[in-house]
């Protein structure tokens, strides 16, 4: 649904944005803090410190799409959140990992590689200067949006382990912080509402009301979206960080073929061998495949017992 509003209207992501941050925070406010109520937990400040960040990947994220980015290669990019943050990692927290680890970055990294450069020639045919402002626009605002939002989560994971793991409270504040921030996307906001408000108009079958088409679609995707973006917060307190990796990986990947088949998204050969690879090194940095091989080691052992 998130891709639909590209395809229709490609700069609306300020709007679409807003919309998700309004509803989680109404929701948030009534649920979470009782009417402001509760006070948090978490002080405000480390708050205002994550959601600017958090605010400014999602604006950027945004504005990367301006520059004709397929939404599939869009959903790879940051695919490699999890080797942005082990870089981190490793600078900030003097983190030190195995080899299978740098081994996903190699691999990750090839993959977007491959399937940025692939891309790129479909965007442009033959223009070598349009080909270079391309890929230092697009490519510099999504390397930027992936450090930052890599940033964002050693820095959550600090606060988790001062404070403790509120995921609720934190999906409040990471969503009602920010609204003062749209303000200065007013204008843009409000021209694309009235582009929505003039969209195709549907029948509402239970309300028998006719709505413009994009305002429906606008609806379900921040319903959606809430889901999603609920359920990853609380999972991070209820699992491991293998398992909400692991979780998060499979809805990107499933989300990607979703794109493909049903948008039908330019993707050739080489797009699907860099996201072959992509998943393949996401995999390794999970332990995924040392988890299936041990257990295959168990299994024959238990059989020639």
């Amino acid at each position: 649904m998130y891709i639909s509003f590209f395809r229709e209207f490609p700069g609306c992501g300020n709007l679409v944005t807003f919309a998700q941050f309004l509803f989680i925070a109404l929701e948030g406010f009534v649920f979470e803090t009782n009417f402001g109520r509760k006070k948090a937990v978490i002080p405000i400040r480390n708050y205002v410190i994550m959601v600017t960040m958090f605010f400014t990947v999602s604006v950027v994220n945004n504005y990367a799409l301006n520059f004709n980015i397929a939404m599939p290669l869009h959903m790879i990019f940051r695919s490699g959140s999890l080797i942005a943050n082990m870089i981190l990692g490793v600078i900030i927290l003097k983190k030190r990992y195995s080899a299978e680890k740098y081994l996903s970055i190699a691999l990750v990294s090839a993959g977007i590689f491959i399937c940025t450069i692939m891309s790129a020639k479909q965007v442009v045919s033959g223009c070598r200067t349009f080909l270079l402002w391309w890929l230092s626009g697009s490519i510099a605002m999504l390397t930027f949006a992936l450090l930052m939002s890599a940033r964002m989560g050693i820095f959550q994971e600090m606060l988790y382990k001062q404070y403790g793991k509120h995921p609720k409270e934190a999906l409040f504040y990471n969503h009602c912080l920010p609204l003062p921030g749209f303000l200065l996307l007013s204008t843009d906001i409000y021209n694309y509402c009235n582009h929505f408000s003039q969209s195709t108009p549907v029948l509402v079958p239970v309300v028998g009301l006719t709505v413009p088409i994009m305002w429906i679609y606008l609806l379900i995707n921040v319903i959606t979206q809430y889901v999603c973006i609920r359920g990853v917060f609380i999972l991070t307190t209820e699992c491991t960080s293998l398992t909400v990796t692991l979780v998060v990986t499979l809805r990107k990947f499933l989300s990607l073929i979703f794109s493909i088949l049903y948008f039908q998204n330019p993707f050739t050969a080489w797009h699907w061998l860099g996201t072959f690879v992509v998943f393949v090194g996401t995999l390794i940095y999970t332990e995924v495949l040392s988890s299936i091989q041990a257990a295959l080691r168990g299994a024959k052992t238990k059989k020639a017992e």
